[in-house]
């Protein structure tokens, strides 16, 4: 077997905090929600472009969250690093930001409304 490129990951909680992270990830981040197969379960497939990147899905009773505890963050490569920063200030959420040393490439850290770690990155970008 050999891994050919990352497919997706997946949220899995309570319904109403589905609904935060569908708006946060779509209002905030910039994904935007698309097809996603007539699974059992509620939830949401969000798309980077064409490519289904984040999947969240309503917990059931029956097939609860598999948490290891050592998950820190998500990176997503981006571009329009002050648009970014203005809709994040807009929106009013907390971040950091920071550089990759001798890559040129800003970051900026947040958490999303479950608490996972989110990291931005933008190459070429410049510190603002």
């Amino acid at each position: 077997m050999a891994v050919i490129r990352f497919s997706h990951y997946n949220l899995r909680a309570s319904a109403d905090l589905i609904e935060a992270l569908r708006r946060f990830y779509t209002e905030v981040i910039g994904l935007q929600e698309g097809p996603r197969p007539p699974f059992d379960s509620p939830g949401h497939w969000l798309y980077a472009g064409p490519v289904d990147l984040l999947h969240l899905t309503v917990a059931q009773e029956e097939r609860r969250a598999h948490v290891s505890g050592t998950f820190d963050h998500v990176a997503l490569a981006c571009d329009d690093l002050e648009g970014t920063m203005r809709r994040l200030n807009a929106h009013r959420w907390n971040w950091r930001q920071d550089e990759i040393p001798g890559q040129g490439v800003v970051q900026l850290f947040l958490r999303d409304p479950a608490g996972n770690g989110v990291e931005l990155n933008f190459p070429g970008g410049s510190q603002a």
